[in-house]
């Protein structure tokens, strides 16, 4: 027979309407009487209906995450990610591609967030960065937070979650000059996220504080691709007969995936001639032979953070009390792709 919340009122000795607010995650329910209400939810494994819930009353119980990345790996760290909070928070999710370029997209979010009827969103890079989008959020008066990389500032800690990619670049790079290596190409990714220009200031950072000069004829703009990768590096190294450059620092680990795969068949060994590192430490990182140098981006983490921060927005989460972390910076994974310059 199925459990009904009635059921759960019994059991926890409260009425219908205390059981339907602790579900409703309502934060003006004492935590006591919360703890009580959960312990006989989960003895009975009652399970809410989310449809009924958003019929019933004006509150809704669904958020989307909205994406505009050709990387499937990031986009399921992602969901799985906010998918996890969601269920502990009694939510549904919505998961939306949607393309920054198409001039039909702002009719695009309003269809999705009328159809949908959204309590909330979670924007990544590159729709994140795009004041159009928040403005039009921020009209429709839709609760948002946005993963962006850069620094955090004081304006945006309530509706941001920030990755660290210059810090992050900037360690990597410091690690190909501490082992000798002073030319190093970079191959870029695409110029709408915000990311390439972080990533490219820090490798450009690391190269000041070194005393190193940086040569304009070491950067490729590519794309956060594995074939971009493939013709950076064709780019960068054809003319290198004494391989003037020594290492390369891929935009992402697609690019440093692509850039490995022609250095070797260029004949290059790998790191013995040539070291090359990614960037957040994607399958791609750990498919290539060697094994690719990169900075570990825990995007499942980070999307549950963006979550969590969502639903404070939204409906008062339980875990409010709890830190929500807003800024996060990649740390570096040394492999077998680098080494000391021969």
């Amino acid at each position: 027979m199925k459990v009904t919340i009635n059921d759960v009122a019994k059991l926890a000795g409260v009425s219908m309407k205390t059981v339907s607010r602790v579900i409703n995650k309502e934060p003006s329910v004492r935590k006591k009487t919360f703890d009580i209400v959960m312990d006989a939810v989960k003895e009975l494994n009652y399970q809410p209906n989310l449809a009924a819930r958003n019929l019933a009353g004006t509150s809704s119980f669904t958020v989307g995450l909205v994406y505009d990345n050709p990387n499937a790996y990031y986009v399921i760290d992602m969901q799985n990610g906010v998918l996890s909070r969601c269920k502990e928070e009694g939510y549904e999710l919505v998961i939306h591609p949607c393309s920054y370029t198409d001039s039909q997209m702002e009719e695009e979010f309003i269809t999705m967030i009328k159809r949908s009827r959204l309590a909330g969103l979670v924007l990544t890079p590159p729709l994140s960065e795009h004041s159009k989008i928040t403005n039009l959020l921020d009209e429709l008066k839709i609760h948002y937070v946005r993963v962006l990389s850069g620094r955090p500032t004081d304006d945006d800690q309530d509706t941001c979650i920030y990755v660290n990619d210059y810090k992050a670049a900037y360690e990597i790079t410091t690690h190909l000059l501490k082992h000798g290596h002073t030319n190093i190409g970079f191959i870029c990714g695409d110029k709408e996220h915000k990311s390439t220009s972080e990533r490219l200031e820090g490798y450009k950072a690391a190269l000041v504080d070194f005393d190193t000069p940086l040569n304009a004829a070491f950067l490729y703009d590519g794309k956060y691709s594995f074939e971009s990768g493939v013709e950076g590096a064709k780019a960068l190294l054809k003319d290198n007969n004494e391989l003037a450059i020594t290492a390369i620092l891929g935009g992402n680990d697609e690019v440093a995936a692509g850039a490995l795969f022609a250095s070797r068949l260029m004949g290059i060994q790998i790191p013995e001639q040539l070291s090359i590192t990614g960037f957040e430490d994607s399958p791609f990182s750990r498919q290539t032979w060697p094994k690719l140098t990169t900075a570990h981006q825990a995007n499942d983490v980070i999307s549950q953070h963006a979550a969590r921060l969502l639903f404070t927005k939204t409906r008062g989460a339980r875990n409010q009390d709890k830190e929500i972390i807003t800024s996060f910076t990649p740390s570096i994974v040394i492999r077998e792709s680098s080494g000391p310059k021969q």
